[in-house]
């Protein structure tokens, strides 16, 4: 009688994740535990490829090719972007915890040692004398949250459409450049020391004054924008690879305990419950918050600020 034959070995699984900048960081510790979480599970030895960059650049190279498996970008509008080229099906939204989200932030102001412009709020940065550093919203998802910021506080503050925009061409008068993303803009103000102010996301500012490399004032002004980043699987590529079943798993479990701890360590607000309440008292309190939904969503906000021609094109042009 023959030997039974050995169960052939699981076959090995390739993940591409495809981010923005100043994920970096969260994704070196979030990928190996997850990757023996997941060898432990199946016995399935896991490989992952993954690309970081500008939300909006990162969005444009998946639609141009970029064999993307999981995408975690800076903002819904650009899963939208992937959901009109075909690649992400409509709906993705509400496959995973938390409606996709993983992770929170808010607009952060760093500034120089002693604060020797005085700066408090957004109202402060409407100053010919302040030089503002922020990335470019053509290619920065983190710059079209900062963008919002500066519209919503005033809008949201009582002031119209018309006020909004004159105070947004103003700071954009005092942009003198305009990086490509957020980690660029951190770069640019840390340690090039350029501007007297910088718009970034919050994580920034924590992992930035952790590191040691920057230990001035941080301001969190009020009220100010709930930054949602949402995770995905792309999944035209991924029912062409077969590798939904790992995919929908990494996707998932960055909502997980685990992986919102990392998250929070390099400074982003979590969005499970139970992290966001041992994490509570890491994070500034924000008296006044708006989102997304509050301009009508990313579908609206696309047409209105960031499409070709639109009020972001115009407010550039005037702001130069």
């Amino acid at each position: 009688m023959a030997a039974p034959q050995k169960p052939l070995a699981p076959k090995n699984q390739e993940l591409l994740l495809v981010s923005y900048a100043v994920t970096r960081g969260a994704y070196d510790q979030i990928i190996p535990a997850f990757v023996a979480d997941w060898k432990q599970k199946t016995g399935q030895t896991l490989r992952f490829k993954t690309s970081f960059g500008g939300s909006g650049s990162q969005t444009r190279a998946v639609i141009d090719g970029l064999d993307a498996d999981v995408v975690n970008l800076a903002l819904g509008a650009d899963l939208l972007k992937l959901e009109q080229a075909g690649l992400v099906k409509a709906g993705w939204e509400a496959k995973l915890p938390y409606q996709a989200i993983v992770t929170n932030s808010v607009v952060s102001f760093f500034v120089r040692p002693g604060n020797p412009k005085k700066l408090k709020g957004w109202a402060d940065l409407d100053n010919k004398n302040v030089q503002v550093i922020t990335a470019n919203p053509k290619t920065s998802g983190g710059a079209r949250w900062n963008f919002l910021g500066l519209w919503g506080s005033v809008v949201k503050s009582g002031g119209t459409e018309q006020q909004a925009k004159t105070y947004v061409i103003n700071v954009y008068r005092n942009v003198d450049a305009l990086p490509r993303d957020a980690r660029e803009a951190t770069d640019m103000f840390v340690k090039r020391g350029q501007g007297d102010v910088l718009l970034n996301y919050e994580n920034e500012a924590i992992l930035a004054k952790k590191s040691g490399i920057w230990s001035a004032p941080i301001i969190v002004p009020s009220p100010n924008i709930l930054i949602e980043a949402p995770v995905a699987v792309v999944d035209k590529n991924v029912d062409r690879k077969g590798n939904r079943r790992v995919a929908e798993a990494f996707a998932r479990y960055l909502s997980g305990a685990q992986a919102q701890r990392i998250f929070a360590k390099q400074g982003f607000r979590p969005v499970a419950p139970q992290v966001k309440a041992e994490t509570k008292g890491q994070f500034q309190a924000v008296a006044k918050l708006f989102t997304a939904k509050d301009f009508g969503g990313w579908s609206k906000i696309n047409k209105i600020f960031f499409a070709n021609g639109a009020l972001w094109d115009q407010i550039f042009a005037k702001s130069k």
